[in-house]
C-alpha cells in the first residue's frame, strides 16, 4: 500500500480523495493521513458511452459513479478534506497547484486547448467538493481544514518554456507544451528526495514512457522545454506516430481518402506500434523482437532510437550539462528498452530508472502539500499566465 512521505518533517495529516479520468476509465483512491485505504478504477462500457455525444457531457455520469462507489466502500463524504484531479488541458498556466474555479471550468468543459477525457477530473472533482460542502453545513460540521475545494496538480500543458523553445518553423506554428507534467514532477522530487540534491542546483531530463512519450528537461525546479505528447513533436511511440514527414501527411490528408478525424487517428491512437502490428502492448513487441522476427526487432530498434534522438537533442539546450536522465511510465518496466535507450544516452549523464506512472500517488502528495501549507497555490485566469 503506497505511504505517503512526510512533508516538512511532519507526518500528513487529513483525508484526500484523487480522480484521474481516461477515455473508458475513472480511477479515484482515498488517501487517510498518508495511507492509501481505497483504490478503485471504474469501468465504462462502450453502450454506457454511447449515451453521450461528446466526452464533456460524462461529468455528472462519472460523478455520480464516483460518489455511489465511495458509499458502498464505507467512506463518508464529509470526511474528505480535499479533492485532488488529474491536470487537463488548458492554458495559458505554470507548473504547480491550482484551485478549480469558473474560468479553468469554461476552458475545460469547452475544450478550448483539446477534447480529452483528462478534462472531465476537475469537473467531477470539484462537483463533489461543492457536495461535500452542501453535506457539511446541512449537518453544522466544522471541518478541520476549513472548506473543501477541488485542485488540479501540474497540468500537462504547464509551460515553463524557455522563448527559443517555442519558436517552431514558421509563425503560425509555434512549438507549444502538453507532456506527463504530473509523473515527470513527481518522480523529480522523488530523485531529489533520494539523492539529497535541490532542484535549484540540478539539471534532469526525463522520458515518460507509456502509450504516449514525452521527453522533458527540468532545470532549477523548471521544466524549460519538451516534446508534445499530442502534437506531432515526439518519438515513435506504442500507439503514436510521433513527428511525421509533412508532406507526406500533407498528401494524406488532401487524398480525399480519410476524414480529419480519421487522420488525426491514425497519428493519435492508431500510430506508432498499432500502426504496425496493431497492439499498443510494448511487452508483446518485445517478447517477438527477443525471438528474433525481423520486422518487430526493426522496429524495437527504432523506438529505442527514437527515444534515444530526443533525448540527447534535449541536452544540447543545456550545453550538455544534465545531471541526470531519468527514465519512467509504464514502459520503463521492460529492461530491454530502458537498456537499451541507457547504452544510447549513458555518455551524456547517468540514468536512473523508475518504472511506473503513480498518478493517483502523486496527486496524494500534492493534497497533503496543500494541507500543511507547504505550497503556493495559483487561481487559474483564462486571460493570462499566473506569474511567480
Amino acid at each position: 500500500m503506497s505511504k505517503i512521505a512526510p512533508i516538512n518533517g511532519k507526518a500528513p495529516e487529513g483525508i484526500v480523495l484523487v480522480i484521474n479520468t481516461g477515455s473508458i476509465t475513472t480511477k479515484f483512491a482515498v488517501y487517510k493521513d498518508g495511507d492509501i485505504i481505497l483504490e478503485k478504477k471504474l469501468e465504462h462500457t462502450v453502450e454506457d458511452l454511447s449515451h453521450f455525444a461528446d466526452v464533456m457531457d460524462q461529468d455528472m455520469m462519472r460523478t455520480n459513479a464516483i460518489l455511489d462507489a465511495l458509499k458502498e466502500c464505507g467512506i463518508k463524504l464529509e470526511d474528505i478534506d480535499i479533492v485532488m484531479c488529474r491536470g487537463g488541458l488548458f492554458t495559458p498556466c505554470i507548473t504547480g497547484v491550482y484551485n478549480v474555479n469558473a474560468d479553468m471550468r469554461l476552458v475545460l468543459s469547452e475544450s478550448r486547448e483539446g477534447n480529452h477525457a483528462c478534462n472531465l477530473s476537475a469537473l467531477i472533482g470539484d462537483n463533489i467538493a461543492v457536495e461535500i460542502n452542501a453535506l457539511r453545513e446541512k449537518e453544522g460540521i466544522k471541518p478541520r481544514f476549513g472548506k473543501c475545494v477541488a485542485y488540479v496538480a501540474d497540468p500537462p500543458m504547464a509551460d515553463e518554456m524557455l522563448p527559443e523553445c517555442h519558436v517552431g518553423g514558421i509563425p503560425e506554428f509555434p512549438r507549444k507544451t502538453l507532456f506527463h507534467a504530473l509523473n515527470t514532477r513527481a518522480i523529480m522530487r522523488r530523485y531529489l528526495k533520494e539523492t539529497g540534491r535541490k532542484a535549484e542546483d540540478t539539471t534532469a531530463i526525463i522520458c515518460h514512457m507509456g502509450g504516449g512519450v514525452t521527453i522533458s528537461t527540468h532545470r532549477g525546479g523548471r521544466v524549460i522545454d519538451t516534446s508534445h505528447g499530442l502534437g506531432g513533436d515526439g518519438p515513435i511511440t506504442p500507439e503514436r506516430a510521433g513527428c511525421c514527414p509533412p508532406y507526406p501527411l500533407i498528401d494524406m490528408c488532401f487524398s480525399g481518402k480519410y476524414t480529419k478525424q480519421e487522420v488525426k487517428k491514425k497519428l493519435i491512437g492508431k500510430g506508432g506500434a498499432v500502426a504496425y502490428f496493431g497492439t499498443n502492448d510494448m511487452r508483446e513487441i518485445v517478447k517477438k523482437a527477443k525471438e528474433g522476427i525481423p520486422e518487430y526487432v526493426v522496429f524495437m530498434k527504432a523506438f529505442v532510437l527514437n527515444i534515444a534522438k530526443y533525448i540527447v537533442a534535449q541536452g544540447a539546450l543545456v550545453e550538455g550539462h544534465v545531471d541526470v536522465i531519468i527514465l519512467t511510465g509504464g514502459v520503463a518496466y521492460s529492461q530491454d528498452i530502458t537498456d537499451a535507450i541507457t547504452k544510447k544516452v549513458s555518455w551524456l549523464a547517468p540514468v536512473k530508472v523508475y518504472p511506473g506512472e503513480n498518478e493517483l500517488e502523486s496527486l496524494a502528495e500534492n493534497g497533503y502539500i496543500i494541507l500543511a501549507g507547504a505550497t503556493k497555490i495559483h487561481t487559474y485566469n483564462k486571460d493570462r499566465i499566473i506569474e511567480d
